[in-house]
């Protein structure tokens, strides 16, 4: 399992949110590409990169993004506000290792369809979920879907992964929702990537043991409720 430090971008800064409300930020950092360049130098070898504003509708911080893709001396994958083939196509010839697709790909399953065909290996399905209920637009919107729907319609594509966000979880570092992720990686064809309540290696250890791939990490980096060396040396290598 890899684990993966979140550079997660609002108004031009490197953020971490509480439930993913806007309101509720409890750290900021003035600058995303240094804040990437400092996981790098303590031996985390992927990012995970999110423009909050796009996803959210409110705006747009593509070209940090971009700068944070180009700067990084490890791989990234990007998302956030990724709504057509143009977006998904561009974020490829910028750097990203590969990108992160959430709502159009959730509400419009033809369209995921083909275009995961045209990127094969190359996408990495974002399915955000509060208790069970799959939600999206920036966790604003619950569909009329739960995660094993979600799942069963993922399971022929040729993807990357399957992020899977406890949003119930998330910036709170009280625990990861194991039973969900427990749920994912025995339904899911592709490679699970965990994110939401991680705030101990013990944390860590328990979605090493659950078979997923990698975990995306913010709240407990950012206030060393994990020691972030640590957690490098024991899981930043991975796949």
């Amino acid at each position: 399992m890899i684990a993966i430090p979140a550079v997660d971008v609002r108004e031009g800064a490197c953020v971490q949110l509480v439930g993913g409300v806007p309101g509720d930020e409890r750290v900021r950092m003035p600058d995303p590409v240094a804040a990437a360049e400092g996981w790098a130098r303590l031996g985390f070898r992927r990012l995970h990169v999110v423009d909050l504003d796009a996803a959210l509708g409110t705006g747009s911080n593509a070209p940090t993004i971009r700068a944070v893709v180009a700067a990084s001396a490890i791989p990234a994958q990007v998302g956030g506000g990724v709504r057509g083939d143009a977006d998904i196509t561009d974020w490829l010839a910028a750097g990203a290792a590969s990108v992160i697709i959430g709502t159009r790909a959730l509400e419009e399953p033809e369209w995921l369809e083909g275009i995961a065909w045209r990127h094969p290996g190359r996408l990495v399905v974002a399915a955000d979920v509060r208790e069970r209920a799959v939600v999206v637009r920036g966790w604003t919107r619950a569909l009329r879907l739960d995660i094993h729907a979600a799942l069963q319609a993922l399971a022929p594509l040729p993807l990357a992964g399957v992020l899977v966000t406890a949003v119930h979880r998330e910036g709170q570092m009280r625990g990861p929702d194991v039973r969900l992720v427990d749920l994912v990686v025995r339904e899911s064809a592709a490679p699970v990537y965990a994110a939401g309540g991680v705030g101990s290696l013990r944390d860590l250890d328990r979605l090493a043991g659950a078979g997923v791939a990698g975990v995306v990490i913010g709240m407990a980096l950012y206030t060393g409720a994990l020691d972030a060396r640590t957690v490098a040396e024991a899981f930043g290598g991975g796949q």
